[in-house]
Protein backbone atom coordinates (compact mmCIF):
# COMPACT_ATOMS: atom_id res chain seq x y z
CA UNK A 1 0.00 0.00 0.00
CA UNK A 2 1.22 3.66 -1.02
CA UNK A 3 3.08 4.56 2.08
CA UNK A 4 2.11 2.45 4.13
CA UNK A 5 4.63 1.83 6.93
CA UNK A 6 5.40 6.22 7.16
CA UNK A 7 2.84 6.15 10.33
CA UNK A 8 4.18 2.87 11.60
CA UNK A 9 7.49 4.31 11.36
CA UNK A 10 6.32 7.26 14.16
CA UNK A 11 4.10 5.28 16.12
CA UNK A 12 5.93 1.86 17.00
CA UNK A 13 9.00 1.26 14.81
CA UNK A 14 10.41 -1.92 15.84
CA UNK A 15 7.47 -3.53 15.00
CA UNK A 16 7.19 -1.73 11.66
CA UNK A 17 10.82 -2.95 10.99
CA UNK A 18 10.00 -6.59 11.30
CA UNK A 19 6.77 -5.59 8.55
CA UNK A 20 9.07 -4.01 6.41
CA UNK A 21 11.38 -7.08 6.29
CA UNK A 22 9.01 -9.55 5.66
CA UNK A 23 7.57 -7.81 2.62
CA UNK A 24 10.32 -7.65 1.00
CA UNK A 25 10.34 -5.40 -1.15
CA UNK A 26 11.50 -5.18 -4.36
CA UNK A 27 14.04 -1.92 -5.69
CA UNK A 28 10.79 -1.01 -7.58
CA UNK A 29 8.57 -0.60 -5.44
CA UNK A 30 10.23 0.69 -2.76
CA UNK A 31 10.76 3.32 -5.01
CA UNK A 32 7.22 3.71 -6.78
CA UNK A 33 5.50 3.32 -3.16
CA UNK A 34 8.09 5.13 -0.94
CA UNK A 35 11.13 7.08 -2.10
CA UNK A 36 9.19 8.87 -5.26
CA UNK A 37 6.82 10.56 -3.68
CA UNK A 38 8.25 11.79 -0.47
CA UNK A 39 11.66 12.74 -2.19
CA UNK A 40 9.33 15.06 -4.25
CA UNK A 41 8.43 16.72 -0.93
CA UNK A 42 11.14 18.72 -0.45
CA UNK A 43 11.66 19.64 -4.06
CA UNK A 44 8.26 20.68 -4.07
CA UNK A 45 7.71 22.63 -1.27
CA UNK A 46 11.32 24.28 -1.98
CA UNK A 47 10.03 25.28 -5.44
CA UNK A 48 6.46 27.01 -4.05
CA UNK A 49 8.77 28.67 -1.19
CA UNK A 50 11.33 29.92 -2.73
CA UNK A 51 9.08 31.30 -5.64
CA UNK A 52 5.58 32.06 -3.95
CA UNK A 53 6.89 32.82 -0.18
CA UNK A 54 10.38 34.04 -0.05
CA UNK A 55 12.66 35.50 2.65
CA UNK A 56 14.22 38.78 3.71
CA UNK A 57 17.29 39.30 5.17
CA UNK A 58 17.37 41.93 8.18
CA UNK A 59 15.14 44.68 6.96
CA UNK A 60 15.38 44.07 3.25
CA UNK A 61 13.01 43.73 0.95
CA UNK A 62 11.12 40.19 0.28
CA UNK A 63 13.70 38.12 -1.73
CA UNK A 64 12.45 35.04 -4.13
CA UNK A 65 13.32 33.10 -6.78
CA UNK A 66 13.11 33.32 -10.45
CA UNK A 67 10.77 30.42 -11.35
CA UNK A 68 13.03 29.31 -14.07
CA UNK A 69 16.02 29.36 -11.63
CA UNK A 70 13.76 27.70 -8.57
CA UNK A 71 12.22 24.43 -11.18
CA UNK A 72 15.70 23.87 -12.18
CA UNK A 73 17.18 23.54 -8.43
CA UNK A 74 14.16 21.61 -7.87
CA UNK A 75 14.67 19.07 -10.69
CA UNK A 76 18.70 18.75 -9.51
CA UNK A 77 16.95 18.15 -5.33
CA UNK A 78 14.92 15.38 -6.55
CA UNK A 79 17.29 13.83 -8.37
CA UNK A 80 19.83 14.18 -5.60
CA UNK A 81 17.30 13.14 -3.55
CA UNK A 82 16.76 9.44 -5.62
CA UNK A 83 20.60 8.90 -5.95
CA UNK A 84 21.62 9.16 -2.59
CA UNK A 85 18.95 6.40 -0.97
CA UNK A 86 20.47 4.09 -3.51
CA UNK A 87 23.94 4.83 -2.93
CA UNK A 88 23.90 4.80 0.47
CA UNK A 89 21.58 1.68 0.17
CA UNK A 90 24.21 0.19 -1.73
CA UNK A 91 26.61 0.78 0.41
CA UNK A 92 25.08 -1.02 3.37
CA UNK A 93 24.95 -4.01 1.11
CA UNK A 94 28.89 -3.86 0.27
CA UNK A 95 29.28 -3.38 3.75
CA UNK A 96 27.30 -6.08 5.15
CA UNK A 97 29.95 -8.69 4.53
CA UNK A 98 32.35 -6.73 6.85
CA UNK A 99 29.31 -7.22 9.51
CA UNK A 100 28.70 -10.81 8.92
CA UNK A 101 25.56 -10.69 6.63
CA UNK A 102 24.56 -10.51 3.22
CA UNK A 103 21.38 -9.47 2.68
CA UNK A 104 19.62 -9.19 -0.76
CA UNK A 105 20.13 -5.16 -2.32
CA UNK A 106 16.83 -4.72 -2.19
CA UNK A 107 16.99 -5.18 1.77
CA UNK A 108 19.15 -2.62 2.31
CA UNK A 109 17.99 -0.05 -0.25
CA UNK A 110 14.69 -0.42 2.12
CA UNK A 111 16.61 0.26 5.36
CA UNK A 112 18.01 3.36 3.83
CA UNK A 113 14.79 5.08 2.08
CA UNK A 114 12.48 4.24 5.39
CA UNK A 115 15.37 5.10 7.38
CA UNK A 116 15.07 8.95 5.27
CA UNK A 117 11.38 9.11 5.92
CA UNK A 118 11.63 11.87 8.46
CA UNK A 119 14.13 13.78 6.64
CA UNK A 120 11.51 13.30 3.34
CA UNK A 121 8.46 15.22 5.80
CA UNK A 122 10.73 17.69 6.96
CA UNK A 123 10.63 18.92 2.88
CA UNK A 124 7.51 20.51 4.08
CA UNK A 125 8.97 23.11 6.47
CA UNK A 126 10.78 24.60 2.97
CA UNK A 127 7.23 25.63 1.90
CA UNK A 128 8.67 28.61 4.02
CA UNK A 129 12.06 29.22 3.57
CA UNK A 130 13.31 30.87 6.92
CA UNK A 131 16.53 29.22 7.92
CA UNK A 132 16.55 29.12 11.75
CA UNK A 133 13.03 27.39 11.34
CA UNK A 134 13.87 24.83 9.39
CA UNK A 135 16.92 24.19 10.90
CA UNK A 136 14.79 23.71 14.29
CA UNK A 137 12.45 21.33 12.76
CA UNK A 138 15.69 19.80 10.70
CA UNK A 139 17.67 18.55 13.81
CA UNK A 140 15.06 16.96 14.93
CA UNK A 141 13.82 15.27 11.92
CA UNK A 142 17.51 14.15 11.28
CA UNK A 143 17.81 12.98 14.74
CA UNK A 144 15.04 10.30 14.62
CA UNK A 145 16.23 9.29 10.80
CA UNK A 146 19.33 8.43 12.85
CA UNK A 147 17.21 6.56 15.55
CA UNK A 148 15.37 4.69 13.11
CA UNK A 149 19.05 3.26 11.28
CA UNK A 150 20.26 2.19 14.46
CA UNK A 151 16.66 0.48 15.20
CA UNK A 152 16.08 -0.81 12.11
CA UNK A 153 19.56 -2.09 10.68
CA UNK A 154 19.98 -4.96 13.22
CA UNK A 155 16.43 -6.27 12.10
CA UNK A 156 16.83 -5.70 8.43
CA UNK A 157 20.43 -6.99 8.16
CA UNK A 158 19.65 -9.68 10.91
CA UNK A 159 22.59 -9.33 12.81
CA UNK A 160 22.24 -8.93 16.63
CA UNK A 161 21.94 -5.31 18.27
CA UNK A 162 25.85 -4.94 19.02
CA UNK A 163 26.57 -5.66 15.38
CA UNK A 164 23.95 -3.38 14.63
CA UNK A 165 25.24 -0.41 16.67
CA UNK A 166 28.98 -0.10 15.09
CA UNK A 167 27.31 -0.96 11.81
CA UNK A 168 24.86 2.02 12.11
CA UNK A 169 27.14 4.11 13.12
CA UNK A 170 29.25 3.55 10.09
CA UNK A 171 26.42 3.75 7.95
CA UNK A 172 25.98 7.04 9.74
CA UNK A 173 29.62 8.13 8.56
CA UNK A 174 28.93 7.26 4.88
CA UNK A 175 26.21 9.63 4.92
CA UNK A 176 27.93 12.21 5.69
CA UNK A 177 30.00 11.73 3.09
CA UNK A 178 27.30 11.67 0.77
CA UNK A 179 26.46 14.77 2.15
CA UNK A 180 29.64 16.10 1.66
CA UNK A 181 30.01 15.17 -1.86
CA UNK A 182 26.36 16.81 -2.39
CA UNK A 183 27.47 19.94 -1.39
CA UNK A 184 30.66 20.01 -3.54
CA UNK A 185 28.38 19.26 -6.55
CA UNK A 186 26.64 22.29 -5.72
CA UNK A 187 29.10 24.52 -5.31
CA UNK A 188 31.03 22.88 -8.82
CA UNK A 189 26.98 23.40 -10.05
CA UNK A 190 27.11 27.26 -9.42
CA UNK A 191 30.91 27.84 -10.47
CA UNK A 192 29.14 26.17 -14.53
CA UNK A 193 26.30 28.97 -13.68
CA UNK A 194 24.05 26.34 -12.61
CA UNK A 195 22.33 28.20 -9.64
CA UNK A 196 19.81 30.41 -7.50
CA UNK A 197 19.01 33.44 -9.64
CA UNK A 198 17.22 36.03 -6.85
CA UNK A 199 14.44 38.51 -7.38
CA UNK A 200 13.27 41.49 -5.54
CA UNK A 201 11.38 44.60 -6.00
CA UNK A 202 14.84 45.94 -7.07
CA UNK A 203 14.77 43.35 -10.08
CA UNK A 204 17.15 40.58 -10.75
CA UNK A 205 19.90 39.99 -8.44
CA UNK A 206 22.83 37.51 -8.63
CA UNK A 207 23.91 35.79 -5.17
CA UNK A 208 26.95 37.59 -4.68
CA UNK A 209 24.78 40.86 -4.26
CA UNK A 210 23.58 39.79 -1.23
CA UNK A 211 26.82 39.24 0.50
Amino acid sequence: MFLAHVWGLFTHPAKEWESIRKERCSIGKCYCTHVLFLAAIPAISGFIGTTQIGWSIGTSDVIKLTPDSALIIAILTFITTITAVFCIGWMIYWMGKTYGTEQPLPQSIALAAYSATPMFLMGLSILYPILWLNMIIGMPALAYSIYLLYTGLPTMMNINKEQGFLFASAVVSVGMVVLVAVLTTIVLLWGFGIGPVFTSSFGVITPFSLV
